[in-house]
């Protein structure tokens, strides 16, 4: 599991998860471990919903069911406008780093004024 924005020269560290009983070896950047450990509980808790049912045996068969229900909920999700504002714009680090020192700027420009009052 990997992301875009991975941090450059950060260790990938090795996990052993567990799913349905079957355990797994996976790969992932140290920055990205809680949210695997998180998907993979969320990933062990529908499958066992689904064999917990008793319309499916076999767990590739429950892991293709698991990964339908899933990606129809998402789907329905992205159709779905949201009524809850809307979340900021993500803002790489770079970027931000190229706005301090203007962030600065317009502070000390700000806090030149109030010298006066005191």
């Amino acid at each position: 599991m990997t992301s875009k924005g991975s941090i450059a020269g950060e260790r990938t560290v090795q996990l052993d998860i567990h799913i349905l009983g079957r355990d797994y070896k996976v790969a992932c950047k140290e920055h990205e471990r809680a949210e695997l450990l998180d998907a993979v509980a969320f990933l062990d808790k529908r499958m066992r919903e689904i064999r917990e049912g008793g319309k499916t045996a076999g767990v590739d068969r429950i892991a293709v069911m698991a990964a339908l229900n899933i990606a129809n909920e998402l789907l329905r999700e992205r159709k779905t406008p949201s009524t809850a504002p809307a979340a900021p714009a993500a803002t790489d680090g770079a970027a931000a780093r190229r706005r301090i020192p203007s962030m600065h700027a317009a502070i000390d420009q700000a806090l030149a004024g109030q010298e006066k009052l005191f």
